[in-house]
């Protein structure tokens, strides 16, 4: 009776040692997946998924992640051809356009030099001003696309933050005067530096100024924390909230600025997502505040 007993009990260590490597193998054949499905989000590689394990369950699991890998490389690659093709499209219609737009604003100097009367004068300036705004949208379209594209401009060095938007505000001082806007900037006093690109900081500071000349009832304020952090705050009373959630969306434009083509937010996020920071829109009391964030030590 006490073999039978020992036979028994040797039997259950055996089946209890054998389902104790299955479920280790089984876990390091999950983790496998876990860290080659996370590398391939990450890589955007083209090879899929494989595991040293044999368990037929978690081999099935890893042909049905390839199977969703492989749908969703096919999508990438459908996405990035569409916007490939639309970049050129909005780069040869901008390169179209110019042309055109510099011969009429040449004819146009021509007829305002000679004689004229008030009607012709009234109709030459509203010629004038529609011709302004093409090659101010065709200028915008044409920088678009230059800038999503991959940035040449990228040099990643140690910048003074504060600094570029100090010179950035001064850069876009004539169109805030011209606007009625005085700022109201307050700059911490020891440099706040990041490995980041001055190029692509002021211009992400110069599109979001240029996005306050547009709505702003006739303030800005810019405050820059010891963190990093920098606000840009000023009285809208023509945006809404839903429409500030879609600031940043392409080409979108709010009903009362018709002289913009949407891009300038788009721009300063795609360039502020390029160097690692965030930025966000936040709209209470008819305030419009951009909160602009850049990860690392100041």
């Amino acid at each position: 009776m006490e073999e039978i007993l020992w036979l028994v009990i040797g039997c259950l260590g055996m089946i209890l040692t054998i389902l104790s490597v299955k479920i280790i193998l089984i876990r390091q054949s999950i983790q496998e997946i876990r860290e080659r499905f996370a590398d391939r989000l990450r890589g955007e590689t083209n090879t899929l998924i494989t595991i040293s394990g044999h368990d037929r369950a978690v081999r099935e699991l890893a042909n049905d992640i390839n199977v969703q890998l492989r749908k969703l490389r096919d999508i990438r690659q459908r996405y990035e051809q569409g916007d490939r093709e639309l970049r050129e499209a909005i780069t040869n219609v901008s390169h179209d356009l110019r042309t055109p737009l510099t011969a009429i604003s040449g004819y146009l100097e021509l007829l305002e030099a000679g004689e004229k009367d008030g009607e012709t004068l009234r109709y030459l300036s509203i010629i004038r001003n529609r011709t302004e705004h093409l090659k101010q949208m065709t200028e915008e379209l044409f920088r678009y696309t230059i800038l999503t594209a991959k940035n040449e401009e990228k040099v990643c060095e140690e910048v003074v933050v504060n600094k570029v938007l100090e010179e950035s505000v001064a850069a876009s001082y004539a169109a805030l005067t011209e606007a009625g806007i005085t700022p109201e900037i307050l700059l911490p006093k020891r440099p706040v530096t990041r490995r980041s690109s001055g190029k692509l900081l002021s211009r992400i500071f110069e599109n979001i100024i240029a996005n306050a000349v547009k709505y702003s009832d006739g303030d800005l304020q810019i405050i820059m924390g010891e963190d990093g952090v920098i606000v840009f705050a000023n009285r809208a009373s023509g945006l809404d909230a839903v429409s500030v959630e879609r600031l940043f969306d392409r080409f979108y434009t709010v009903e009362n600025s018709r002289k913009s083509t949407g891009l300038g937010l788009s721009i300063a996020k795609s360039l502020t997502e390029e160097l690692g920071g965030t930025i966000t829109a936040h709209y209470e009391e008819e305030r419009l505040c951009i909160t602009l964030t850049f990860p690392g030590q100041g």
